[in-house]
């Protein structure tokens, strides 16, 4: 039996859809998760502890697995396990990305940097220490980034952060809000080592699209690119909709792939799955977002399906082995998947309608992922969504009207936050 070593957090969304389709293929999954390691295997999954802030240690348990049960690839999902998945490869001369690619992936500093020097278009940008913003105020940083404006923390992900200014004022407030998310502790426990630094970016107006796709040696094959038809103008930036196949013309989808597999160059990545988003604008200039080297978050891979039945995680599970995945091509049918967005700040108490939002024509899965008397909160603070909706359809138009029709049918129950009384 054939075994990948699959790094992931202990709360990834994807970890049982990886699983299922290990054992449809018949390959063992060996789990490298950042649990607590004195403990014995408390989610009996066999899993090897690792801590993504310590590669070092946790590198050395990982080998050590290894050489008891020897693996023939690598996955990770989410953005923190990618660097030590990087590691974890190179020590065990296996197939996948560069760990200093792995690492400008996941710092948009560096990722910035590397596009502009690859001559790829990139927006004006500066990065700040979070306390020489405070200390010298927006209006005294002698920015040459014109207004308007994104903030982005360098170590948060998924829009978590992200502001848009327009002027003075609006990037002062933006600063503070982004200080008070970064004090958090879950934040400061992370410790990504990025926790107080911020890129302030010029806003490229334009329309948002998202590529899915795998490197092999290098060669980028593109699964899906998918249009995000909603709007994404700030102040604050939330995902809602992925539909494919695009509506671009062939010419631009090309044009975006070959960027992409640039940046990926430009990054240093070169083996595995990508995921990549990026701003066209009227002109047609394609500016890369971001390109990270790990599959779609969350449940949204459940859009995808390819023209032989097989899933995402089955087909990056048999490129992982080495299996040649080339002549795999996704569907022909259109695809949709809504993020469900929180539309209001408050503690998640239930949701009605469900069965009426599944019964709506092309709908495929309605997932509600938001536990009860979970505090849910709106973008920037938001890690999170209420769920997710997929639909199929003759085209992306009609899998996009499905999704947004079965999040039309639900309603949800968001109570009050109780507040804490202090005494006088």
């Amino acid at each position: 039996m054939k075994r990948v070593l699959l790094l992931s957090h202990t709360t990834g969304y994807q970890l049982r859809a990886f699983n299922d389709a290990a054992e449809r293929l018949g390959v063992e999954i060996v789990f490298a998760t950042d649990r607590c390691h004195r403990l014995d295997d408390p989610w009996q999954d066999r899993a090897i502890a690792v801590r993504f802030h310590d590669v070092a240690s946790s590198l050395r348990a990982i080998v050590d697995r290894a050489r008891r049960t020897p693996v023939n690839g690598v996955m990770a999902v989410g953005d923190r396990p990618v660097v030590l998945a990087a590691c974890a490869a190179e020590a065990l001369e296996l197939p996948w990305h560069d760990p200093e690619g792995a690492l400008a992936s996941t710092d948009k500093r560096r990722a910035r940097r590397a596009f502009a020097s690859a001559g790829l278009p990139s927006p004006a940008f500066q990065i700040h220490h979070l306390a020489d913003l405070l200390d010298a105020g927006a209006d005294r940083l002698g920015r040459a980034v014109p207004f308007p404006v994104v903030l982005k923390p360098l170590g948060l992900s998924g829009s978590r952060g992200v502001i848009r200014a327009d002027d003075v004022e609006e990037c002062q407030a933006a600063i503070w809000r982004i200080r008070a998310l970064l004090a958090r502790s879950e934040i400061r426990s992370a410790r990504t080592g990025l926790e107080d630094e911020i890129l302030i970016e010029e806003y490229i107006d334009g329309d948002e699209f998202a590529l899915e796709g795998v490197l092999t040696y290098g060669a980028l094959q593109a699964f899906a690119i998918f249009d995000k038809p909603d709007p994404l103008a700030g102040p604050f930036f939330e995902e809602t909709i992925y539909a494919t196949p695009s509506r671009l013309d062939h010419e631009q989808q090309l044009a975006i792939a070959e960027a992409v597999r640039a940046g990926a160059t430009a990054l240093g990545l070169l083996h595995g799955p990508v995921h990549a988003e990026m701003r066209v604008t009227r002109g047609g200039r394609i500016y890369l977002l971001e390109i990270a080297a790990r599959p779609i978050g969350g449940l949204c891979s459940r859009v995808l399906r390819f023209s032989d039945g097989s899933s995402l995680e089955e087909v990056l599970i048999r490129h992982a082995i080495g299996d040649d995945v080339t002549h795999l091509g996704r569907e022909s049918a259109g695809a949709a998947v809504m993020m469900i967005p929180i539309p209001r700040r408050g503690l998640f108490k239930g949701v009605s309608g469900e069965d009426a939002a599944r019964a709506v024509a092309g709908v495929t899965e309605v997932h509600i992922t938001a536990k009860p008397d979970q505090l849910l909160e709106q973008l920037p603070e938001a890690g999170s969504y209420l769920g997710f909706i997929v639909a199929r359809g003759s085209s992306a138009t009609r899998a996009e009207a499905s999704v947004r029709a079965a999040h039309a049918k639900l309603q949800f129950d968001i109570a009050r936050e109780i507040g804490v009384m202090s005494r006088a």
